[in-house]
């Protein structure tokens, strides 16, 4: 079997770390398999949906690399669902309610106090012919719900388990109780259809074999194995991955405006680093840079998935991203540097990658190889012997370790003691990389002129 998997968001805000991760697991399961990557946007929702939105998915999917093989909007085939719904009214599945969210409150809260399940008491499917008239002439709209089993609705509330099963390719055996669920409403008062109907529709439609999300849709899935049944469909295989949750171990949804695809795009990362992050995160994989996607489709399998809780950790990413910047090669990263205005061509990339955590970091380096700063001078005494002592250019990479045997022999000064008030004077910083590589670079002049100044 031919394997097709979808990402279905929502243009109702950014992608962000929590909601990219089913779109790589779809992505590279896809590719795993030579199948097909589909996107598509579930904006039926009239009121949330945007755009701009729209546009930022596709921008921060291309960006990844995650190339679709297929693309549709649900806003586009409004038609066709409608059809869906005349085929379960006509079948006898979907029934007209009329009840308020009021009402429905109401009931509720009278089942409660009682001692019954609050669920549904399919009261839309006990109305008369003359009550629904009744309805009608008064104008009221209905929303419709999906009946979940073929049981006679006379006691709505005495509990009728109905379980369904599935093989979670993720969570193993799974089972739901749809019994003790309301049966769902598809479509609203307004007509507009709501996820759980519309969703079901595309995946048949579109012949989805696996339906790879986040275990909040497990109980989801038993309602919708039912209404592909009655749609006269057999089901495709699911997969339930874990949810993220931050560092701390709390939930991460109040802080994904802070962790969206695009601020880690204008933050400067990697694609591949956020490509790799998502993709091993929450697995038994060690979580570490990946080249290509490629690489990672190769080696994934949802065996690998875990079905604890992912912890996100935004300084593992910016861990992620550095090594990834240091195993680039300076062909593949020169272009991009040149267009930042930086030089020194390879020997200034071997140099500094090892201090880098995302690549604009460079241009701070660039600065102290090639720009202005302010020295920090411990003692001048030092600084000023140290000058003295410079050795003719040209320069190559025996200078450093001639000049500070020198130095050494000339103040008796050694370890920190001599290689720290030097990084201090020449670069301004505690901490870097190392002085040998960058010294040919700066040139005797500007270190010269950097031990001699006088604070």
């Amino acid at each position: 079997m031919s394997v097709a998997v979808r990402f279905a968001p929502s243009p109702t805000g950014r992608l962000h770390a929590g909601n990219i991760r089913p779109a790589v697991l779809n992505f590279l399961f896809a590719r795993a398999h030579g199948g097909t990557f589909m996107l598509r946007l579930d904006d039926t929702d009239r009121e949330r949906s945007r755009p701009e939105f729209a546009e930022g998915i596709e921008r921060d999917l291309t960006w990844l690399g995650l190339a679709w093989d297929r693309f549709a909007r649900q806003s586009d085939r409004l038609v066709r669902y409608g059809q869906a719904a005349d085929a379960l009214r006509a079948s006898g599945r979907l029934y007209a309610c009329f009840e308020s969210a009021d009402d429905l409150d109401r009931k509720r809260k009278r089942q409660l106090a009682r001692g019954l399940p609050p669920i549904y008491d399919r009261a839309g499917l006990r109305l008369t012919g003359e009550e629904l008239a009744k309805l009608k002439d008064e104008g009221r709209r209905p929303h419709w719900r999906l009946r979940l089993d073929n049981d006679a609705p006379e006691a709505p509330l005495v509990p009728r388990p109905t379980l369904v099963r599935w093989h979670d390719l993720i969570r193993g055996e799974q089972t739901v109780d749809i019994g003790s669920l309301s049966d769902p409403v598809l479509i609203r008062e307004d007509g507009t259809p709501l996820y759980t109907f519309t969703s079901v529709v595309d995946d048949i439609d579109f012949g989805i074999t696996d339906i790879i999300r986040g275990e909040d849709h497990v109980t989801n899935t038993g309602v919708q194995i039912e209404l592909f049944r009655a749609l006269g469909a057999e089901p495709p295989r699911f997969a339930h991955h874990s949810l993220l949750i931050g560092a701390d171990g709390q939930a991460l949804s109040k802080r994904l405006d802070s962790l969206s695809i695009s601020g880690f795009r204008e933050t400067g990362y990697e694609p591949m680093a956020v490509l790799s992050h998502a993709a091993l995160i929450g697995t038994s994989d060690a979580i570490e840079p990946r080249a290509t996607v490629e690489e990672l489709a190769r080696g994934f399998d949802l065996a690998k998935v875990s079905t604890a809780p992912a912890r996100f950790d935004p300084a593992e990413l910016l861990h992620v991203n550095a090594r990834l910047l240091q195993g680039l090669p300076f062909a593949a990263i020169a272009e991009r540097l040149a267009a930042m205005g930086i030089g020194g061509g390879a020997e200034f990339w071997e140099a500094v990658r090892g201090n880098l955590g995302v690549l604009d970091d460079a241009r701070q380096w660039w600065g102290v190889v090639a720009g202005e700063i302010q020295p920090v001078i411990e003692d001048e005494a030092f600084a000023a012997k140290a000058a003295e002592l410079l050795p003719p250019e040209p320069w190559n990479g025996e200078t450093w370790g001639a000049w500070t045997s020198a130095i050494k022999a000339a103040t008796g000064a050694k370890g920190r003691a001599l290689f720290h008030p030097i990084r201090l004077a020449l670069t301004g910083r505690d901490t870097g990389p190392e002085l040998k590589p960058l010294l040919p670079l700066m040139g005797r002049e500007r270190v010269s002129r950097r031990l001699l100044t006088i604070g």
